[in-house]
């Protein structure tokens, strides 16, 4: 029997129960498909700077790095946003990303058919759709240097490299074959020297994907296409910034960010998380959605394991599981036959998978 090794960050707020419901579900699928799973759990965020005083534990990137792939819930929060940049739970994470390598960030938005009228869209103008952003993690103005802020003057710098943009370039052509062979690069060539090298080298490696159809877009015209015609994109590859913002343009398309899952991967460890935060104003309330987390685990079981049989099992447990009327408190409203706690949607989806 296969086993696995899962590093568990389960971070603030809500993490530790939605993770608690995506462990729930895996063992339920590693169950019907004879696979083992072991899980070792490590700190990191506001819980890691209460427990030992800084956000990033030393333990943590190496305890991660030696495991086949991390399941990560989410961190940060009021409560320590007013310490030092250093010791803040975004510096942790951003220090994990970039010790990981982990230089796409991978983010599906797709609408389920019944929760199509959950987004403040038409239905007509987002049924159907399936987009995966493939967006630059470890690169661009939130890691370029120089960077100061003395009260008077504050300034980023942004900077890429020509083989930084091949390696994230290749990931999005190798979705898109697997896909509709589609990809929008989007950037800002009209003002920025980083976007002009951008699109040029996006030009020379679609040469290597002449099955692709490469188009590229300006990103504030890539934010209103979004909203007008979410249906024309099929793989959106695009830099650091950028991508953050057009990420969650994308989730608000689909109508709830408690339901999208991410990939962080480069070429170790890969980091499996929900997009949304740590809603630590509901944590501990059992009314978070954990969708969006099961959602990452098939992710995790699909791009790091291989498991693709034990991936399609939760993707269709949760299709079912939304088909018969089971909500969370946040999508109540949406043609909810049922509305369940945390915990009872876990227990639902992992019934699911065991019939």
């Amino acid at each position: 029997m296969k086993k696995y090794n899962i590093s568990v960050i389960k971070g603030d707020g809500i993490g530790p129960e939605i993770v608690d419901e995506a462990i729930k579900v895996l063992d339920a699928v590693s169950g019907a498909c004879d696979f083992t799973l072991d899980y070792e759990e490590y700190l990191m965020g506001g819980i890691a700077i209460d427990e030992t005083g800084v956000p990033l534990p030393p333990e943590t990137v190496p305890g991660v790095l030696a495991s086949d792939a991390c399941l990560f819930g989410s961190i940060g929060g009021e409560k320590w946003d007013d310490l030092p940049r250093e010791l803040r739970p975004e510096t942790g994470l951003l220090k994990l990303r970039e010790e990981l390598g982990v230089y796409a960030n991978l983010r599906p938005a797709i609408v389920y058919d019944e929760l199509v009228n959950a987004s403040t869209l038409k239905p007509e103008v987002i049924q159907g759709c399936d987009i995966m952003v493939v967006r630059e993690l470890i690169g661009g103005i939130y890691f370029g240097q120089p960077r100061a802020n003395d009260g008077q003057k504050a300034y980023n710098t942004m900077v890429y490299t020509k083989d930084e943009i091949i390696r994230i370039g290749k990931q999005a052509f190798e979705f898109a074959m697997k896909r509709d062979k589609r990809v929008c690069s989007v950037d800002k060539a009209n003002v920025l020297e980083v976007s002009q090298l951008w699109r040029d080298t996006m030009n020379e490696l679609s040469k290597d994907y002449p099955a692709v159809e490469l188009t590229h877009m300006y990103v504030d015209n890539a934010a209103m296409q979004l909203v007008r015609n979410p249906k024309q994109f099929d793989v959106i590859v695009t830099g650091n910034i950028f991508g953050d913002i057009l990420s969650d343009t994308a989730s608000m398309v689909v109508g709830s960010i408690g339901l999208l899952p991410s990939a962080s991967s480069g070429d170790k460890t890969a980091v499996y998380e929900p997009i949304h935060g740590s809603a630590p104003d509901i944590a501990g309330q059992g009314i978070a959605n954990p969708i969006a987390t099961i959602e990452s685990a098939a992710m995790m079981l699909r791009y790091s394991l291989g498991e693709e049989k034990a991936a399609d099992m939760i993707t269709n447990a949760i299709k079912n599981v939304l088909k018969d009327g089971y909500r969370t408190k946040d999508l109540a409203e949406f043609d909810a036959k049922e509305v369940l706690t945390t915990t009872e949607m876990g227990d639902v989806i992992a019934n699911y998978i065991n019939k």
